[in-house]
């Protein structure tokens, strides 16, 4: 795939006529004759080629016009992988506006963060997506509301604050022009649900949904991975389902993640709903459910040595993390350590710092949020059972993320932060890739000198030593080295590898 697919129409026609799935998100189809607007894969059978015309983005489709398909519900698609596999403006615009940063700080707020003027972004983002940061904004609003008139029963104008409305009358005004249908009629519409057991007084209700994926996924290293390295009291593997604490923009929540063969089952507890679009963003980050594994795949079988790896299990993703600066301590903490002594040290912190929380499940273990780098600050480096440099390193490392020298989040730029982690003391090539893979995302980040990958690499015949051999090795996988590194500590039989049961 390349960018732009929406421009080479004999593809998208060959897109839509097969139905294929695999190309949900990458664009969208808009039907002259009908005024409305579809996923590549919709069932209904396709118009005339002269009939359609195709764009980015459902906000481009939106702003043209176009309402949405009540069929297909192209809203509900993928994101574009573009946004998660490339490190330009625009797709670090597009992590920003689905973590929420236009409905909390403004465009002004969005250009800050990416170090441009309010006109630059806009520019680039109507030139590349048809649509401006606010008109994308409103769609992401756009398909919360949806998501909350449809699985809950707030009353109508709570749901309209929650999304990120100003105004009911605005929320009422959107839902109708973008899915035809004013919001009580898209209630009555929704599936009905049966009641599940009514939450103790105070106690917010659960949401559940389903995250969208493009197939194939292989949950085992995705799930094992968390799994096998979660934090007591933060995280943990219960009834099939991953769960964990969330610090969020407006309040916290928890979130239970469970594999399906063709989504992932979302249940979400909030204590202000108007952090479902940022949860919801966060979580399908965690599971790196945006990708587009086809092109992954075809790219690493062309090595004879990773083929049969991929062939057996194709599909795997790379297990990122919902807050950025906690997987930054957490990467540290786990320096030159097992899996089960880096646990042990976040749990003391965990214990010591973090914020205590309710679970509201009465059989749940989450007890705490993970501690914020602010919380952090004035602990004592030598309170930590670290070795003299690593406690330093800790201490370095948190205090440039309070003082903001040290700015991780969604829209990052992958290669200024790798720069500026290892600039810090103590803080080597190891910590600052994985820190990149799966705290920022980057999908080519390598870990050449991780004893998993290296034990892998001399398994399979690869060059092990030095770490610059295997490195020029593996420069034929790029941009999508991460996923070969998932694929490769997969040949071990390591717990994070292992589907929980």
């Amino acid at each position: 795939m390349q960018k732009g697919m929406h421009t080479d129409t004999e593809r998208c026609l060959r897109a839509v006529r097969s139905k294929d799935a695999r190309f949900d998100g990458w664009f969208f189809t808009a039907v002259l004759t009908t005024g409305i607007y579809c996923r590549p894969s919709c069932p209904v059978v396709p118009p005339k080629p002269e009939n359609m015309v195709f764009h980015p983005s459902a906000a481009a489709c939106q702003q043209a016009g176009f309402r949405a398909c009540k069929r297909c519900r192209p809203d509900t698609s993928p994101g574009s992988p573009e946004w998660n596999q490339r490190a330009d403006a625009v797709a670090r615009a597009m992590r920003l506006i689905a973590d929420g940063t236009v409905d909390r700080e403004g465009v002004p707020g969005l250009a800050a963060r990416l170090g441009y003027s309010t006109r630059q972004v806009e520019r680039q983002l109507l030139a590349e997506l048809g649509a401006g940061p606010l008109a994308l904004a409103r769609a992401q609003r756009a398909q919360t509301a949806r998501l909350l008139i449809e699985t809950t029963t707030l009353p109508m104008a709570e749901i309209a604050f929650a999304a990120g409305f100003s105004s009911v009358r605005t929320f009422n005004d959107t839902v109708r022009e973008v899915f035809a249908l004013a919001p009580s009629d898209l209630r009555a519409r929704a599936p009905k649900r049966t009641p599940g057991p009514a939450p103790a007084p105070g106690t917010p209700a659960a949401l559940s949904l389903r995250l969208p994926f493009r197939a194939p996924l292989t949950p085992d290293n995705l799930f094992g991975h968390l799994a096998a390295t979660a934090v007591p009291g933060v995280e943990e593997w219960r009834d099939g389902a991953y769960r964990r604490t969330l610090r969020l923009p407006h309040g916290h929540g928890f979130v239970a993640l469970a594999p399906r063969p063709d989504h992932i089952a979302c249940r979400l507890v909030l204590t202000d709903p108007r952090d479902l679009t940022v949860a919801i963003s966060r979580c399908r980050r965690l599971l790196d459910l945006d990708a587009d594994p086809m092109a992954v795949d075809a790219r690493l079988r062309t090595d004879p040595v990773l083929a049969p790896l991929v062939d057996k299990a194709p599909g795997r993703r790379v297990p990122r993390t919902v807050d950025e600066a906690e997987f930054a301590v957490r990467a540290v903490l786990g320096q030159q350590v097992s899996t089960a002594a880096a646990r042990t040290h976040a749990a003391r912190l965990v214990t010591a710092y973090g914020e205590p929380v309710d679970d509201p499940d009465p059989e749940g273990g989450l007890t705490h949020l993970f501690p914020s780098p602010g919380a952090l600050a004035d602990l004592d480096p030598g309170s930590l059972a670290l070795p003299r440099a690593r406690r330093a390193t800790f201490a370095t490392l948190v205090h440039a993320l309070v003082d903001g020298s040290l700015r991780l989040g969604a829209g990052s730029d992958w290669s200024e932060i790798r720069a500026e982690l290892l600039a810090l003391p103590g803080l080597g090539p190891w910590t600052a890739d994985v820190i990149a893979m799966r705290a920022l995302g980057d999908p080519d980040a390598f870990l050449p000198t991780d004893l998993g990958i290296r034990r892998a690499a001399r398994e399979l015949g690869l060059p092990s030593t030095p770490a610059a051999a295997l490195t020029a090795y593996a420069a034929a996988w790029r941009p999508w080295r991460a996923y070969a590194v998932q694929y490769l500590w997969a040949a071990d039989s390591h717990p994070i590898n292992i589907l929980p049961r």
